[in-house]
């Protein structure tokens, strides 16, 4: 007799809507197109606006036909779900010539022209590393797209929650009109996150700067600030206490050599904003700058450091000395500090001591990654106060520069240490130690 029930269905065609949807978010646009040719329940979930709430655009100077098929398919569904989007994210991938740059803008004027108009969520926006002090950007070009983001932030000012325009190279007053874009509406910003570091061009006084304090003195409710000390002063320290300090958790200040540093700020502005802002933490990011003086100007006892990273990227100076600023400056933050990187050509100047003093000192210190000449046994000394609980570090990495182009022997030791603290390495530290010459 012949059977004629119906065909049994794969169990695919009785997944929950929820769990299709979970995994459709893994897919990416390719395979989400042909899964969606399976059936009307796989189009309906294709089509879900959870699965289009953040997207990636990548602009390629020089593209593959991969790459090609790639950005073009990311464009074209932005814009057809643009309805949904919620975090958007802009990138230049070696952008090359002119034409480029033409094209970028041209694309990047349609895009916000659309969102602009079918969006009322998005509350994320980057567009890292533009770099419109570069040659590439003709002035009319870059005049055109400052003015098209510019419009595009105001129509989004009443919803957007985060900006980063980190690189973008500006001009003190295209950066101001860019800024004040997020205010335009209502004369103030409630935006709680904006990343501004590297935003001015290199070389700008920008904490000298009136238009600059007008502008920041329109957000009222900033959480984190990313930025550069060459912005910082009394005057912005005000501003931030009098307007966010009911908000303000993080400042995130990057000092650049190549940046204006010379300002004076005092220590009662940061301890009357640490005073109002009592969750306030900062984390300090400095390039190259690194001499004792410098820093004593910046690094005021009255800042409620969280976080230092001092990084000489493989410069060395022989009037440089790290010593002072290990002994007399970092430990004033004995009791808050948690992260410290040092990334230091200190030229064979012994360290060993001050910086394991320097870290029993600091109750809190849990990050260390240290790039520096020091001897092997610095690192069986550190483990062994580690062994001890006379500091709480849970991550340690360590590149130790050596003059020698063999450095078996160093290896060597390492592994001896290791053995020796496996217990406590492989139970409790997120390590890393090697050797690294440096002829």
């Amino acid at each position: 007799m012949e059977d004629e029930s119906e065909p049994e269905q794969s169990f695919w065609a009785y997944l929950p809507d929820v769990c299709l949807r979970h995994v459709f978010h893994w897919l990416d646009d390719r395979d989400r197109s042909r899964a969606a040719l399976v059936c009307k329940k796989w189009r309906c979930a294709m089509q879900s606006g959870s699965l289009w709430r953040c997207r990636t655009i990548t602009f390629y100077g020089q593209p593959s036909r991969t790459r090609t098929l790639e950005f073009q398919s990311a464009l074209w569904y932005t814009k057809k779900f643009g309805k949904y989007l919620k975090h958007l994210e802009i990138k230049l991938s070696n952008p090359y010539n002119t034409p480029f740059i033409k094209k970028f803008q041209v694309i990047m004027r349609g895009l916000l022209s659309h969102l602009g108009k079918c969006n009322s969520h998005l509350v994320s926006l980057s567009i890292k590393y533009l770099e419109l002090d570069c040659l590439i950007w003709r002035n009319v070009v870059r005049a055109q797209f400052i003015k098209n983001l510019s419009a595009f932030l105001k129509r989004m000012s009443n919803q957007l929650d985060y900006l980063n325009l980190k690189g973008a190279r500006i001009t003190l007053e295209e950066g101001c009109e860019l800024l004040n874009s997020l205010s335009s509406l209502t004369n103030r910003s409630f935006i709680s996150e904006i990343n501004i570091e590297d935003f001015f061009s290199l070389h700008l006084s920008v904490y000298s700067s009136a238009l600059f304090h007008q502008t920041m003195s329109k957000f009222h409710r900033l959480t984190i600030l990313t930025f550069n000390y060459n912005c910082i002063s009394d005057e912005l320290l005000d501003i931030l206490r009098e307007r966010s300090s009911h908000s303000l958790c993080t400042l995130n200040i990057k000092c650049h050599i190549h940046d204006p540093h010379g300002q004076v700020v005092s220590g009662m502005s940061w301890a009357n904003l640490a005073k109002r802002a009592p969750k306030l933490n900062v984390n300090f990011f400095f390039e190259r700058v690194m001499k004792h003086d410098h820093l004593a100007r910046i690094l005021l006892e009255e800042i409620p450091v969280r976080s230092i990273s001092l990084r000489s990227c493989y410069f060395s100076d022989p009037d440089w000395t790290m010593r002072p600023t290990l002994t007399n400056l970092l430990p004033a933050y004995w009791h808050g500090l948690q992260k410290l990187t040092l990334e230091l050509n200190n030229d064979h100047e012994l360290l060993d001591n001050e910086l394991l003093q320097l870290i029993l000192s600091c109750k809190r210190l849990l990050f260390l990654k240290v790039w520096a000449f020091l001897s092997v046994s610095f690192m069986e000394r550190l483990l062994q106060n580690r062994a001890e609980r006379k500091c709480i570090l849970t991550t340690i990495k360590v590149r130790i520069y050596t003059a020698q182009d063999d450095s078996t022997e160093e290896e060597r030791l390492l592994a001896d240490i290791y053995r020796k603290f496996k217990y406590l390495i492989d139970s409790e530290l997120n390590y890393f130690v090697i050797t690294y010459p440096m002829v």
